[in-house]
């Protein structure tokens, strides 16, 4: 660390070393060696873990050369105040030069450099966009100094099909290792109290310890049931197949059969065997996300697990070192238990910026359980396919797919044509071994489809027969037209996504509470697909709305989940009315032509079916032509980031007015937006698609507090009953959206 030098006494000529960075207050600086030194080191230690130590160093050591640009040491003693009159000539740019010195010293090795060190502060770049930087020359005021260095590209196992797959994969990992210790690095100088909350979190070993304590007094309290002797028996196979090698493995358990725990169980034990760091839970719902991170925080401690979704509220968390501590984990994952969505992971895997991309290097040697794997959009599944292939083969991750309704994804991969078709997963390993047949023991719902299409009077009347029953539909307009149609008796609830997360998230815990506190009060609720995968809760009786065979068994999992009854019924009807069009058209089509034979629609034989069925209507596996940007020697990085977004978002976010939402609005205008802030906001967000935003601006009812910010004030907009609803006043109808 160099000495302090004076304020404003100071010019770039009297500094006798390179300043990296300057803190305030006091202006202390950092030497650009010392800086750099210190990411090479961290650099180094992350890329260890994928047998690319060297490359990581190197990088650490060529990242910020640009910054002896006599230009850089100008514009920084200016702008930090160390000389605010000092003059800058010329262009300070510095990043860029790290890569044209990897190329004049490493003639043979710096492609897989270039991009990572001219973007590590702006992000990758188009292959054409770099190749015009590259054309830029090395500044004479830089010192070009020999570096000894010996790169070898570990030797993988040979993937598939073909190698190119696997470049992006490795360019961004080494990416994300240089960006994670830049930042690291800086913040150890620049907010070293901040750097201190990083770590410091238990082993794998002493969560093992907690787990099996947890599980243990578990069994201890549980009655002697055919379903608890099940979750014993699927627990008891999962510690036996843990200690295999890191590979493809699937827990194909049906609802009710202890899935979260028993996977979390094999994940600890097979990460503690092969030497893996962590534990990363992808999941498609943020319902099952808070859910599954409840859970494990009740077994593992608020500081071993951490929730990492767009609308996770930290706020509950009474200690606020802990809270910050989970905050900066978000930014890199090194935690042991990370709990996230898809869309987190996928879209990291796949981007080009570096907020995203530096957590990245904390999946290599990891464990990542994919949770409800029926769920990955077939539009997106030829590169989400192969990067689980590279996961395994060159970051040494091991996968595990867990569902009730497993999806075929190793062999190959056929779609409505052979030009639509691709390579799938080599073998995946089953957990469950053929013949335990849990899926007849574990038995508790018997389907019963209704062949006569029906109106939402008739489908209101049959639901009204019923005490305690759910009733599951496929959008949003279903759920309220048949909701209005029924009587309001005991207790009767609307879910959709026209509620904001915090209304959702009260009515599903009204639920919950109802059905276990009573015991003679009429129950039903009419809900759109957000209750049907991961929500525990359980009615005797549950409709569901024809749709593919993997949502209905999931729906069905939530009638007689318990096994109270000797057998719940679940009814799946049609309406009057088409599908939407699309994959919902799609999956329930796939559905109706299983009719080669007679299936028992809960058998994995009978999942494998509609899968292949549902595959042979797909007419591309990667709608963005991710593969034509990724998978040559001109890598387009932004393009493709650009273009992988698992979800289409046409909606716009609108702050409605529920419990206190117009107060923290206030704050937000009179204080300007917030981390903190915006997350508490977001609970009280609905997403809304441009149409229904257009009928709300007509309705006088939207205003901008702040750029792209918007709210609902007036409270008649806003129903305790259905969520956003847009009251025309000049119009004679109401619509609710």
């Amino acid at each position: 660390m160099s000495k302090m030098c004076e304020r404003r006494l100071m010019t770039e000529q009297q500094c006798s070393e390179t300043i990296s960075h300057v803190r305030q207050p006091g202006l202390e600086t950092q030497s650009n060696e010392d800086h750099q030194q210190g990411v090479a080191e961290l650099a180094s230690k992350f890329a260890r873990e994928f047998g690319m130590a060297e490359w990581g160093r190197v990088m650490g050591l060529l990242h910020d050369k640009g910054k002896e640009k006599k230009s850089f040491q100008q514009h920084i003693i200016k702008e930090s105040g160390l000389n605010p009159e000092t003059r800058v000539d010329g262009d300070y740019r510095h990043a860029y030069v790290g890569a044209l010195i990897a190329k004049e010293l490493f003639p043979n090795s710096h492609l897989l450099m270039d991009n990572a060190l001219m973007g590590h502060h702006r992000g990758l770049y188009d292959d054409g966009d770099m190749k015009e930087l590259m054309k830029l020359e090395i500044p004479k005021d830089v010192i070009v100094e020999k570096i000894d260095a010996e790169f070898e590209i570990p030797q993988l196992e040979k993937p598939v099909k073909g190698y190119q797959k696997d470049i992006h994969h490795l360019e961004r990992m080494l990416y994300s290792c240089l960006v994670d210790a830049d930042f690291l690095d800086t913040e150890a100088f620049m907010q070293p109290e901040q750097s201190r909350l990083r770590g410091n979190y238990d082993s794998l070993a002493t969560l093992e310890e907690r787990l099996e304590t947890f599980l243990a007094e578990l069994k201890k309290n549980a009655p002697d049931t055919e379903v608890n002797r099940i979750r014993n028996e699927v627990q008891n196979w999962c510690v036996k197949e843990s200690v295999n090698p890191p590979d493809f493995y699937s827990l194909t358990v049906p609802t009710g059969g202890g899935k979260t725990l028993a996977s979390i169980l094999w994940a600890i034990k097979h990460a503690i065997k092969n030497d893996l760091k962590r534990i990363i839970i992808a999941i498609p719902y943020t319902s099952i996300i808070t859910q599954t991170a409840s859970v494990l925080r009740n077994i593992f401690g608020e500081e071993n697990v951490l929730e990492h979704h767009s609308n996770v509220d930290r706020s509950a968390f009474d200690d606020r070192e802990l809270t910050q501590k989970m905050k900066l984990a978000t930014e890199n994952w090194d935690y042991p238990i990370i709990v996230t969505t898809n869309v987190q992971l996928f879209e990291s895997l796949f981007s080009n910026k570096p907020s995203n991309c530096r957590k990245l290097h904390n999946i290599a040697k990891s464990v990542l359980i994919m949770d409800e794997v029926q769920t990955l959009p077939t539009d997106f599944l030829q590169p989400i396919v192969d990067t689980f292939d590279t996961l395994k083969r060159v970051f040494g991750v091991s996968v595990l797919f867990t569902t009730a309704s497993q999806p075929v994804l190793s062999g190959l991969i056929r779609g409505t044509n052979s030009f639509v078709s691709f390579e799938g997963l080599p073998n995946i390993h089953e957990i469950i071994p053929d013949g335990t047949n849990l899926h007849d023991r574990l038995r508790r719902v018997e389907l019963k489809f209704e062949k006569t299409p029906e109106n939402y009077d008739e489908i209101a009347q049959k639901i009204s027969h019923h005490s305690r029953v759910l009733c599951i539909v496929n959008t949003r307009n279903d759920a309220k037209e048949i909701y209005s149609r029924l009587h309001k008796e005991g207790i009767c609830l609307h879910l959709s996504r026209m509620m904001c997360p915090d209304h959702v998230t009260e009515t599903i815990d009204k639920v919950k509470l109802a059905l276990k506190e009573t015991s003679n009060t009429t129950i039903r609720v009419v809900a759109t697909q957000l209750i049907e995968a991961g929500v525990d809760i359980d009615f005797p009786v549950v409709f569901r709305q024809e749709a593919g065979l993997d949502s209905v068994l999931q729906a069905a999992g939530r009638c007689n989940r318990e096994g109270k009854l000797e057998m719940g019924s679940t009814f799946v009807f049609g309406l009057q009315k088409p599908l939407p069009p699309g994959f919902m058209t799609q999956t329930n089509n796939a559905r109706l032509a299983m009719t080669d034979r007679e299936y028992d629609w809960f058998s994995p034989e009978a999942m494998e079916a509609y899968f292949k069925q549902l595959y042979s209507r797909v007419n591309s596996f990667d709608k963005k032509n991710i593969k034509d940007l990724l998978y040559k020697a001109e890598i387009q990085f932004e393009t493709a980031a650009f273009a992988f977004h698992l979800i289409d978002d046409n909606t716009i976010s609108v702050i409605v007015n529920w419990k206190n939402s117009m107060e923290l609005v206030e704050r937000l205008v009179r204080e300007g937006p917030s981390y903190s802030l915006m997350k508490a906001l977001s609970q009280f967000s609905v997403n809304v698609r441009y149409g229904d935003m257009k009928k709300l601006v007509e309705a006088g009812a939207i205003e901008e507090v702040l750029e792209g910010i918007y709210v609902i004030r007036d409270q008649s907009f806003y129903s305790n009953e259905v969520g956003l609803v847009t009251d025309n006043h000049w119009l004679e109808e109401s619509l609710i959206v």
